[in-house]
């Protein structure tokens, strides 16, 4: 069940309950802005992913700016964006298994809803759910372009594929999906562009293999934070998947995605009470592995200056403090979490901010939508 709001509008920071899921409202609307301007005049358009944010609201927020829908990695999300009023959401991703592709038959019915695919077999099975619920589904074709997850590959077996897609009841073929997931945050710049360049040329010889066989190929969809401003040099993608981009986090910054690079900022942190000040150089705080991720690294924590994350414990996290710097007990820390998606799956409420005055609470209505 939903745990009790960790603050409400007007209060200060100070008294929020902790740790808490913060949005800094005025970074976050400029990430916004700062999206809708770099497309402003391209060819591409944003379907920004929601497994970032989890929040119909956001979503909304992104499409009053353009965006052409959401898109998404399960149904479940999908289920709640569109019960949140989202009229046009991707699952990017592959779904498997009898009641789930039963699901999206009938989450069809009530908006546009598509899904890839990079197998013959799970075609048809979305296919048979699809006539059998009187909805028809969007397929786009996912092709490996070298992240080494999903999908067929390109050329001719994403072809063969496509026009089995085509060809099969109450499937419409709508293009490709091309996601390098593993190229967003390599570190060297030099080596994610040509990891994306040679992603966006097997993206590319499979559109011409396309055309070649007689299929139109209107959305080439893929790209992420870590690769959009290469994405939008190359001009290959045409729907665009970033969704950190409105929060951002620490890995991003690391692999130098923030700040000059994009103009995209941090705006989302955990925060956290200095819980423990037990000896010199050492204090502890509320947020451990529960209230944040660490698979991308620890948080950043940028003041007081000097202050270093040194590890957690399931409820605690031990801080490093240098000589000069002092914690005290019950002083508020903002945490930049490491990856930023799933620091958000672990917490039932955004609290949105304005300088240091709580000036919005709302649901994360999708966390742990895992199915």
């Amino acid at each position: 069940m939903p745990q009790p709001r960790p603050a409400e509008p007007g209060m200060t920071l100070d008294a929020v309950e902790t740790p808490a899921l913060l949005v800094d409202l005025d970074a976050f609307e400029r990430n916004l802005d700062r999206m809708a301007s770099l497309l402003q005049g391209k060819a591409a358009r944003l379907r920004p992913h929601a497994k970032t944010h989890k929040s119909p609201p956001i979503a909304k927020e992104q499409i009053a700016r353009g965006a052409v829908g959401a898109c998404c990695q399960k149904v479940s999300e999908a289920e709640i964006l569109v019960d949140g009023g989202i009229a046009d959401v991707l699952i990017s991703n592959e779904i498997v298994g009898a009641t789930k592709i039963a699901r999206v038959a009938t989450l069809a019915k009530r908006a546009r809803i598509g899904i890839c695919v990079d197998d013959e077999g799970n075609a048809r099975d979305l296919g048979r759910a699809a006539v059998a619920a009187g909805s028809t589904i969007d397929v786009l074709v996912e092709i490996e372009v070298g992240g080494r997850r999903c999908g067929v590959d390109p050329g001719l077996p994403a072809v063969a594929l496509a026009i089995n897609v085509a060809a099969t009841p109450g499937l419409r073929f709508r293009g490709l999906q091309a996601y390098h997931g593993s190229a967003q945050h390599l570190r060297d710049h030099a080596n994610r562009r040509r990891a994306i360049e040679r992603a966006a040329g097997l993206t590319r010889e499979t559109i011409e293999a396309l055309a070649v066989a007689g299929l139109d190929c209107p959305v080439v969809a893929g790209g992420g934070t870590g690769s959009l401003m290469i994405d939008l040099e190359l001009g290959v993608l045409n729907e665009l998947q970033a969704g950190s981009y409105i929060f951002m986090d620490a890995d991003y910054g690391a692999a130098g995605t923030t700040g000059l690079a994009t103009g995209f900022e941090n705006s989302l942190t955990v925060l956290s009470t200095v819980m423990s000040v037990p000896r010199a150089g050492v204090a502890i705080c509320d947020a451990g592995l529960k209230a944040m991720s660490f698979e991308s690294g620890p948080p950043r924590i940028d003041r007081p200056a000097g202050v270093r994350y040194a590890g957690p414990s399931d409820e605690h996290g031990n801080l490093e403090v240098p000589p000069g710097a002092t914690l005290k007990l019950g002083e508020k820390l903002h945490l930049v979490p490491g990856h930023c998606d799933p620091a958000v799956n672990l917490y039932d409420w955004y609290v949105g901010h304005r300088g240091n005055r709580v000036a919005r609470v709302w649901p994360v209505a999708a966390r742990g939508a895992s199915a």
